[in-house]
C-alpha cells in the first residue's frame, strides 16, 4: 500500500481491478442522507398498497417480518409489541436508523426506480468522478461497485446519474449478500468472484471500519476524504480530495 504523501498526488501500483463504494466516494452522502432515504420513507406506504400483494414485494416483506422477530434493538421490541403494529413501521423504523437489512436495501431499491422513472431522482455525482470513471476504463482497469445499498439500487444511481448512464462502465456489482462490508471475510469473498488477487484490488471507501476490513483481506485502500468525511478516520490511509490526483498503474492481470 502507498503510504501517505506530502503532496497532493497518491500513486497506487499493481491495480488490475478497482472496487468502489458510492456515498460519500462518488457521490455526496447528502445525496443518500437527505434525498434517497426520505424519499423512500415518505413513498413506503402508498408503494406497499399499490404493489404489495406482488411476489417480488411479497417476499420481501415475508423477509423482514422474519428479521422483526429475531431483532433484539430495544425499539424494535418495543414497536412488536403493540397490538397493530405493521412490518410497514417497522421498515421505516429501519429507515430512521440506518439500518443495513437486506429486504429493506432491496426494497427501497424498488421504490427509487419509480422516483428515477419519473424524473424525480437524479444521482449528482462528485464533479471528477465520471472523466474518473472513464480513464480508469481506458487504462484496462476492472471497475465494480459494493455498497451497502442494494445491486439494483447501484444501477439505478449510475443509470439516472447527472452525466448520463454510466453502468456500462462497471463490470460488477456487490452488496450485502456479499457479506457486511466491515468484514474482511467480505473482501476475500469479491477478490475470489473477480478472479483476482486481493494486492490487485485497490478498494476506495469514506468508512474507516470498510478500509480497515478491505486491507486485512489484503487489498490496496485509498481514504476518500470529501466533504462531510472525517479527516481524523483518513489518517490510518492514503487519502485523495479529488481523483484527479490518485495516479493508478495498472499491473499484470
Amino acid at each position: 500500500m502507498t503510504i501517505p504523501q506530502s503532496g497532493p498526488t497518491v500513486t497506487c501500483q499493481g491495480v488490475s481491478h478497482l472496487l468502489l463504494d458510492i456515498e460519500g466516494t462518488t457521490c455526496p452522502v447528502s445525496f443518500v442522507a437527505e434525498v434517497l432515504f426520505p424519499y423512500a420513507a415518505a413513498q413506503l406506504d402508498s408503494y406497499l398498497e399499490q404493489q404489495g400483494q406482488n411476489p417480488p414485494v411479497l417476499a420481501l416483506l415475508e423477509a423482514a417480518r422474519e428479521a422483526w422477530t429475531r431483532d433484539a434493538d430495544p425499539a424494535a421490541q418495543q414497536l412488536r409489541e403493540q397490538p397493530n403494529a405493521r412490518v410497514a413501521d417497522y421498515l421505516a423504523l429501519l429507515i430512521r436508523q440506518d439500518r443495513k437489512l437486506t429486504a429493506l436495501k432491496e426494497l427501497q431499491g424498488l421504490i427509487w426506480e419509480e422516483g428515477y422513472a419519473e424524473g424525480i431522482l437524479q444521482a449528482p455525482l462528485f464533479q471528477d468522478v465520471p472523466s474518473a470513471l472513464e480513464r480508469w476504463k481506458r487504462q484496462g482497469l476492472t471497475l465494480a461497485v459494493y455498497s451497502s445499498g442494494s445491486v439494483q439500487a447501484q444501477k439505478l444511481l449510475y443509470q439516472h446519474s447527472t452525466a448520463g448512464d454510466l453502468r456500462p462502465l462497471f463490470s460488477h456489482w456487490f452488496d450485502t449478500r456479499n457479506g457486511a462490508k466491515h468484514e474482511p471475510a467480505s473482501y476475500r469473498g469479491i477478490a475470489e468472484v473477480m478472479e483476482a488477487a486481493p494486492a490487485q484490488i485497490l478498494f476506495i471507501s469514506d468508512a474507516l471500519a470498510e478500509c480497515v476490513a478491505a486491507q486485512q483481506a489484503g487489498l490496496q485502500v485509498v481514504f476518500s476524504l470529501r466533504p462531510g468525511n472525517s479527516a481524523r478516520a483518513a489518517a490510518a490511509f492514503p487519502c485523495v480530495e479529488d481523483y484527479t490526483n490518485l495516479l493508478i498503474l495498472p499491473g499484470k492481470r
